[in-house]
């Protein structure tokens, strides 16, 4: 009865959760459900089991949603996310819209703006350029995902997304993990992303395939689409910013020159890479073992705090930079603040749920069956954080779950064997990032309906682009850290 309460209480997240129901009240009701089957006390459950992980959640990783989601609001409002697409577009013209969109994308995620800011501004740029080069409509989304959701959120080293964050407390590493294998799965998901949006557009171009204007929604009606309920609810699940609050501050008529525009974002990376290398290993931090701190250590916390000082050093130099053109920096500050709320909580009653799950007696069935999975324990890793991604439709949530559970004996077993935690790291965050794009998923939806397409016309290539590369770069991780460890 406690699997089948498990089964049971996922079905109920699955079924409400991808209609747009609250994540806050539906976690909470899947986790009584199973403990209901397994006949273990509810409130005692939602009190001390659900609420404790969930705070937990909050407790390590509220700081990296604050400052994520109020950078990506003032490099909005600040115009500087727009001087880049602008800039991309520029260069590269519309011969080559496919790759500005791609490049547009990936550099201002990779330098820590939310990916939902940049849907909004690139669609309506990569519209312009695929309409003067007479590309497909129905390609855009694919261009954006790869750009936005693939290899800068899960491969390249030093990556400030929640996805690459929260490995960090659970295998004691920095954002720069597996920096070698991470480039290498970064090549290969643009080099296959890139490879299909090719081929694809020449089938167009060869069939008399061109941009068609006529379109189910688009840039112009972005405004309602951030506030519809639906919406958000599956977007601030899937990702760390809330859309409804896209509308809100004031965006600066001119946007900066294009050094200041991408300096912030160069400031994210260069800083988490010294705090991480230089500062933090000469750091005495001997401290944090005493019990007014946790009694945790800086291998725990280190990769926290080098993405939270990045970030906040990025926002003082933006605004710095930026004074003239943010008449309106306290709503714009509110604006990024009330951004992290509703998809920290969100991420943080997934976790709850699976607390709950991890501490039924049944679930001993399920570990047991993760680790018998043939392949190895970087095959175990990868296949629970891609079925939890997946069923949460949420990669943070997914992969926060799986190592809540899971994580200790992974460790445990990388002691045992010698498998390295930074390789561990790698896996888990390129695997949180493959099954979470299901059709549902809040970045999936609000991208469509931004480009004014749908999931018939897109979500194929969606598919090649944001899972099978991403797949492919897992199975190459797994291979070369199998054969070679982490480098």
């Amino acid at each position: 009865m406690g699997l089948l309460g498990i089964l049971v209480g996922l079905a109920f997240l699955m079924f409400f959760a991808f209609r747009g129901w609250t994540i806050l009240l539906l976690a909470p009701g899947a986790a009584l459900i199973a403990a209901a089957f397994a006949g273990e006390p509810l409130l005692a459950h939602w009190t001390q089991t659900f609420m404790t992980a969930a705070a937990g959640f909050l407790a390590q990783f509220f700081p990296i949603f604050l400052l994520g989601a109020l950078f990506g609001k003032l490099m909005d409002d600040s115009g500087s996310v727009r001087t880049i697409a602008d800039f991309m577009t520029e260069k590269l013209g519309p011969s080559r819209a496919v790759l500005a969109v791609v490049l547009a994308g990936a550099l201002v995620t990779y330098g820590g703006v939310s990916l939902f800011v940049a849907f909004f501004v690139l669609a309506p740029m990569g519209l312009a350029l695929f309409r003067a080069g007479n590309i497909p409509r129905r390609l855009l989304p694919a261009a954006i995902a790869l750009g936005t959701s693939t290899f800068t959120m899960s491969a390249l080293p030093g990556t400030p997304a929640i996805q690459n964050a929260i490995p960090m407390p659970f295998f004691g590493t920095t954002p720069f993990a597996a920096p070698g294998l991470g480039i290498i799965a970064a090549v290969v998901m643009f080099a296959f992303g890139m490879w299909w949006l090719g081929i694809t557009q020449a089938r167009a171009r060869k069939s008399g395939e061109g941009f068609e204007d006529t379109a189910l929604s688009g840039p112009d009606g972005t405004g309602s689409l951030a506030d519809d309920l639906t919406v958000r609810e599956l977007a601030s699940t899937a990702r760390e910013f809330d859309p409804a609050e896209i509308e809100s501050g004031n965006r600066a008529p001119q946007g900066p020159p294009i050094a200041v525009a991408v300096l912030p974002l160069a400031v994210v990376v260069f800083t988490n890479f010294i705090v991480t290398q230089v500062v933090l290993p000469r750091m005495d931090a001997s401290f944090l073992a005493q019990p007014q701190w946790g009694e945790t250590s800086l291998s725990s916390v280190g990769g926290i705090w080098s993405v939270s000082i990045a970030l906040f050093l990025a926002i003082l130099v933006l605004i710095a930079l930026n004074m003239k053109r943010l008449p309106a920096l306290r709503s714009t500050i509110d604006a990024g603040a009330n951004a992290s709320v509703l998809p920290v909580i969100s991420v943080a009653s997934l976790v709850g749920f699976g607390a709950v799950v991890a501490a039924l007696p049944a679930f001993e069935a399920v570990r047991d069956w993760v680790l018998g999975i043939g392949g190895g324990p970087l095959v175990s890793l990868a296949v629970a954080t891609n079925i939890l991604a997946a069923l949460t439709g949420s990669a943070s949530g997914g992969m926060t779950i799986a190592l809540d559970a899971l994580g200790p004996t992974f460790m445990q077993i990388a002691h045992d064997t010698g498998l390295s935690p930074s390789l561990m790291h790698r896996v888990a965050v390129i695997a949180s990032g493959t099954l979470d794009s299901l059709p549902h998923n809040g970045a999936v939806v609000t991208m469509l309906a931004v480009c004014g397409c749908n999931h018939r016309e897109s979500y194929l290539d969606i598919v090649m682009v944001a899972v099978v590369s991403a797949m492919l770069a897992l199975i190459a991780v797994i291979v070369l850290g199998s054969l070679f460890g982490s480098f």
